[in-house]
């Protein structure tokens, strides 16, 4: 049978499904993670398109560097799936890449100059581009003859207003391509195409991709009209690890006052703020935030709600108003007093939250009587790369 696999991976992560190609539409055979790249113990999981479990162990890769883990991790993904499915037959690959600038604006088969256009970018996205990158160039190595399609997180904010874009900066660093991209494409693109199969498309509507990395898109006439993150993927909201918003003279003062350089203001804004940083290094996950019970937690939980309701302000007015609210996400998906806490500040806005259906992760949350459609709808950017790297092959 052919079949497709996409890749998505992290500097410590790497996430693969692999989906039977049927002519025109695809089937999502199983998806694989691998955890804990770069430490000691790395945990292997595989799933079956209903979530039942397939495999599950911890792989040894001590003796491996650090450099050659990725590719390590690549090639157990392939045996598994030979031993797996013998008679499957690999025809491309799809690879979610989180920056393409205002280069790539649409997925493309990936060859050795575009592999060496890409690396510009990194300085843009320094927690995941390298490691996607990473992950092409294994395999390209493992399987040399086999197409490799990207697919950007960038590509689906093409479509915004130069004016929506732009920093106000002098002009030569917006033409040097200081502006506003967006992050999260892949999976704003897969809410559009679900929204479809239920006619909600030509809604105006405010989705919010919410979990560790989140951010929200305004979504109108079917097109990305604005989004929360811009030059990098640190600003917005705050995340788990990453401060989101900042005023910029906080960091001129961290640099005079405190002598941090370049190297410690990314550590501390990529890696030591956000919920992490607020609740006291408590977690860097919402679930765990929930179980402290803690004042600190609970103020990072309360921070991240008042922000995802300030920004909806913002792109309701961005495109003139707004008629849905969807949620996804490892966080909107499946953390009902989060998405209450924020339609409680969206109230204003018209939001009327039926509590039961909320509690149920229902997809329509909200009631009868309310001016705006809320939803939860699960997001997949395996299936939306998959869908392109089909795409792209025939």
């Amino acid at each position: 049978m052919k079949t497709l696999l996409t890749i998505n991976g992290g500097s410590s992560s790497l996430k693969c499904g692999l989906y039977q190609v049927h002519q025109d539409t695809l089937e999502n055979l199983c998806v694989i993670k691998l955890g804990n790249l770069l430490g000691s113990g790395v945990r292997f999981s595989a799933t079956d398109a209903a979530g039942t479990p397939l495999a599950s162990t911890t792989l040894d890769m001590d003796d491996i560097g650090r450099e050659q883990r990725h590719q390590a991790a690549l090639n157990e993904v392939l045996n598994w799936l030979q031993q797996r499915y013998p008679d499957h037959q690999l025809v491309a690959t799809g690879h979610r890449i989180v920056h393409g600038g205002n280069a790539f604006s649409a997925p493309v088969l990936i060859d050795d100059e575009i592999s060496s256009q890409l690396l510009q970018f990194i300085p843009l996205a320094p927690l995941h581009q390298p490691y996607n990158l990473k992950l092409i160039e294994a395999i390209r190595t493992l399987l040399p003859a086999l197409p490799v399609v990207g697919c950007f997180d960038t590509m689906f904010h093409a479509s915004q207003s130069r004016l929506e874009r732009l920093y106000a900066l002098p002009r030569r660093l917006s033409d040097e391509g200081v502006m506003k991209y967006g992050f999260h494409g892949l999976s704003y693109e897969f809410i559009l195409h679900q929204l479809k199969q239920c006619d909600s498309s030509q809604l105006k509507t405010l989705v919010c991709h919410l979990g560790a990395g989140a951010s929200m898109c305004a979504i109108a006439d079917e097109r990305s009209v604005a989004s929360s993150m811009g030059f990098t993927a640190v600003e917005g909201l705050p995340m788990g690890s990453r401060c989101g918003n900042i005023d910029p003279g906080v960091l001129l003062y961290l640099m005079r006052e405190y002598a941090m350089d370049v190297d410690a203001i990314e550590a501390l804004l990529y890696k030591e703020s956000g919920w992490y940083g607020v609740s006291g290094g408590i977690s860097s996950e919402m679930l765990e935030l929930h179980k402290a019970a803690h004042p600190h937690a609970e103020e990072a939980i309360d921070l991240f709600c008042l922000r995802i309701a300030e920004e909806a302000g913002r792109l309701a007015a961005a495109m003139g108003g707004v008629e849905q609210i969807v949620f996804t996400g490892g966080v909107g998906e499946n953390d009902a007093d989060v998405r209450a806490r924020v339609i409680e500040r969206c109230r204003w806005l018209g939001a009327e939250l039926d509590a039961e259906a909320n509690l149920k992760h229902a997809l329509q949350i909200s009631t009868d009587a309310s001016a705006l459609m809320l939803r939860v709808i699960p997001t997949d950017e395996e299936m939306m790369i998959a869908m392109h790297t089909l795409h792209q092959i025939h």
